[in-house]
């Protein structure tokens, strides 16, 4: 993985079935791209702050459009991604520079009650750090917290991992410790913003979890769940047994079609906030 890569590739386009329904703009903030889309129609004022995974080291692909095409579907809410140098070259102190400046554009816009933090395997660790960096620093509270397949733990170190190796075709645990000592670039990879598994969750937003059964990070998963509903978090867990690594965008299964179902009701629910 990223010990071993190449210098990765550029990001995926937009795909031209979301450029038919969104205007597509692009910024940069704090040195690097940030992209825009807006519904054409029904924008209903509410946002969605998209962190994508890839181990801190792949960009952005294809299958994150796919996910975000179908999570955001008649939702009527703005998608904003941020496209954050990858590890090596970057590293979560610089990553985090980047999301606080996007975020506090987008709260000046809207409001941080309008406004969602998601992500999905290494981005969903990027989401759910950033609430807590936005607690901690008193700043406005986002809506919610959409965690799809989150890696929450850098140094894989849950007892549970090992089990989990042989029913997962993609994820190695050795060479996740290897990415997240790079993303790291010499910081304590158990420090909460890099780790949110070790952050204290009382007095976050409601965070909506997505995990499947055949996947390296179900045990932590699973114990963020316990952790939340322990603090009173008023977030959920959805679990799909059968569901592989980031399993919901894999658009065209079952297990995708029932989570994707449920992120589009927290997306749509209610209005928006003033």
């Amino acid at each position: 993985m990223a010990g071993t890569r190449a210098r990765a590739p550029e990001a995926a386009p937009v795909p031209a079935p979301l450029r038919a329904r969104y205007e597509v703009t692009r910024a940069v903030l704090a040195g690097r791209p940030v992209l825009r889309l807006t519904p054409r129609r029904g924008a209903t004022g509410r946002h969605l702050l998209y962190t994508h995974g890839g181990a801190y080291a792949f960009p952005l692909q294809e299958a994150h459009w796919w996910l975000l095409q179908h999570a955001a579907k008649d939702t009527g809410v703005t998608l904003t991604v941020p496209l954050y140098r990858l590890a090596p070259e970057g590293d979560a102190r610089e990553a985090y520079g980047l999301l606080r400046a996007v975020y506090a554009r987008l709260c000046a816009e809207a409001g941080p009650g309008n406004v969602t933090l998601a992500g999905d395997s290494a981005g969903g660790g990027l989401a759910l750090g950033q609430a807590v960096a936005y607690r901690d620093a008193g700043v406005g509270t986002p809506r919610q917290v959409l965690l799809f397949s989150p890696w929450l733990d850098l140094t894989m170190s849950h007892p549970g991992v090992p089990a989990l190796e042989p029913l997962d075709p993609l994820l190695r645990k050795d060479d996740l410790i290897e990415a997240g000592r790079l993303w790291a670039h010499g910081a304590d990879p158990r420090d909460p913003l890099l780790s949110p598994q070790f952050a204290d969750v009382t007095g976050l937003p409601p965070v909506h979890v997505f995990q499947g059964g055949r996947d390296l990070f179900a045990a932590d998963a699973g114990l963020l769940a316990g952790r939340l509903a322990t603090a009173g978090n008023d977030g959920t867990f959805t679990f799909e047994p059968e569901g592989g690594h980031v399993y919901m965008s894999a658009v065209w299964t079952p297990e995708a079609r029932r989570s994707l179902t449920v992120v589009r009701r927290l997306l749509r629910e209610d209005s928006p906030v003033v």
